[in-house]
């Protein structure tokens, strides 16, 4: 499976964007779909992922999203979305789509997963 992510750019803090991520292959169903993001200097850290079909779509955030982050899929255009509201400075990061088949216990550890996109910009303004 192959993964482009798009939808980053500037916002003013309190703003909104959506970040897509279109993946290649007809397997896409059977793949978890998570978001990462890494700020300068920082290591790259879990934001939100989607279960793949048969979990019941279950969904996990990092805390520092909670409430204000949505994941989303949909299978039939193969994308993985990520809604993101209330948009804040410390946001601002490069923002990573990936894909994984591991158990869902194991869904914000980023050595799980074997398929990532290239990664959208998305920065925050004060």
């Amino acid at each position: 499976v192959q993964l482009q992510a798009s939808g980053g750019g500037l916002v003013q803090a309190g703003g909104s964007l959506r970040l897509s991520c279109a993946a290649s292959g007809r397997t896409f169903r059977d793949f978890h779909g998570g978001w990462f993001r890494q700020a300068p200097g920082k290591e790259r850290e879990f934001v939100a992922a989607i279960s793949r079909s048969g979990y019941g779509r279950s969904t996990r955030y990092a805390d520092s999203v909670k409430g204000r982050f949505t994941i989303s899929r949909d299978n039939a255009k193969n994308t993985v979305y990520l809604q993101m509201n209330s948009l804040k400075p410390e946001d601002t990061a490069v923002y990573y789509c990936a894909f994984t088949q591991i158990l869902w216990a194991y869904v914000e550890d980023m050595r799980q997963y074997t398929n990532w996109g290239q990664g959208t910009q998305v920065t925050v303004s004060s």
